[in-house]
């Protein structure tokens, strides 16, 4: 910089945020009037760290509603260069400084301007955790283990999940949203023990709409204690129709793991651009792309926009997230 030269205040630089978070005594992802909400805590923490007012707005990849957790959560940020470059590699730390314990964000760095923390996502991956224990969950993990208390078969949990992979409209699975599509790509739903009495649920879609990890937990459940025959939840997927039989998990058993992103800028733009638009299946059972930008992506692609829910993305809502949907 010259000397007597000022900095440039109208520009500015995109950053990556990679956040965790125990969503137990958050409403939920997206800010909300007289809520306390992990976007409304993050963005007054940039605006202190930052001095900016009016504070940042954040787009994150799944707003995830109340309760639910994350350990692999992304967004972005537009803010001014002057701004970062005024404490650039001291953000984290400062961040850290301020922002509760239940909420970190781990990583900040700048990212190209096709990066879109929601659009431009790949796929989401979470994990739901259920204790069948008799006696109940180990007490320091009762925030993020439900309990269930009759036992489950995981082989019946797998064998009815293999049917359910696939891209499907997943309408009977989700709470439905005007506008919105619910054709999703299931890419992984398997069941695994980390513990004698701990499942997990891995689910991993290119997005997911409201409600829909935790709507296929619930019907998954059912089969693993034999309430329900191994065919029943890809009965339900066929009706095409939202089923009252089918039980929505609780919130607080789910946790958002992981958002993969593709590697390079250009693939990024493409994939911003693709997951903007409305998805249909033909007849065939095929996919398709309807014309349009992000008609049925609603606002945000996870889960909510001041509600609860879980994650979009691919021209569709959220998922697991607040208003937007979430599982």
């Amino acid at each position: 910089m010259q000397k007597g030269s000022f900095p440039d205040m109208t520009a500015l630089v995109r950053l990556r945020l990679d956040i965790s978070y125990d969503g137990s005594d958050f409403a939920g992802w997206a800010r909300q009037p007289g809520q306390r909400t992990v976007q409304g805590v993050i963005e007054d923490a940039l605006a202190r760290v930052l001095r900016l007012d009016p504070a940042p707005v954040l787009t994150v990849a799944g707003r995830t509603d109340a309760g639910v957790h994350a350990r692999g959560q992304v967004a972005h940020v537009v803010v001014p260069s002057a701004a970062y470059s005024a404490i650039n590699g001291t953000l984290p730390r400062r961040l850290a400084g301020v922002l509760p314990p239940d909420v970190r964000v781990r990583r900040i760095a700048p990212a190209p301007d096709s990066f879109d923390a929601r659009f431009s996502a790949l796929s989401r991956r979470y994990e739901y955790r259920v204790c069948d224990d008799p006696v109940g969950v180990d007490p320091l993990r009762r925030r993020d283990v439900l309990w269930h208390p009759r036992p489950l078969n995981l082989d019946r949990m797998n064998a009815a999940a293999a049917n359910l992979v696939g891209e499907h409209d997943f309408a009977a699975y989700c709470r439905k949203r005007e506008g919105a599509t619910t054709i999703r790509r299931l890419l992984r739903y398997e069941w695994t023990r980390e513990e004698p009495h701990l499942a997990v649920a891995t689910v991993e879609a290119d997005a997911f709409c409201h409600s829909m990890v935790r709507a296929l937990v619930g019907a998954l459940l059912m089969v693993g204690d034999g309430r329900r025959d191994i065919e029943w939840p890809a009965k339900v997927l066929a009706a095409g129709v939202r089923d009252s039989a089918v039980n929505v998990a609780p919130a607080h058993g789910l946790s958002l793991e992981e958002i993969r992103y593709p590697d390079d800028e250009a693939a990024l733009a493409r994939r911003a651009q693709e997951t903007r638009r409305v998805r249909t299946l033909n007849a065939t059972g095929g996919s398709g792309t309807a014309t349009g930008s992000g008609a049925a992506a609603g606002n945000g692609g996870a889960t909510g926009d001041g509600r609860s829910g879980e994650t979009a993305g691919a021209g569709a809502d959220a998922d697991e997230s607040s208003s937007a949907g979430v599982s």
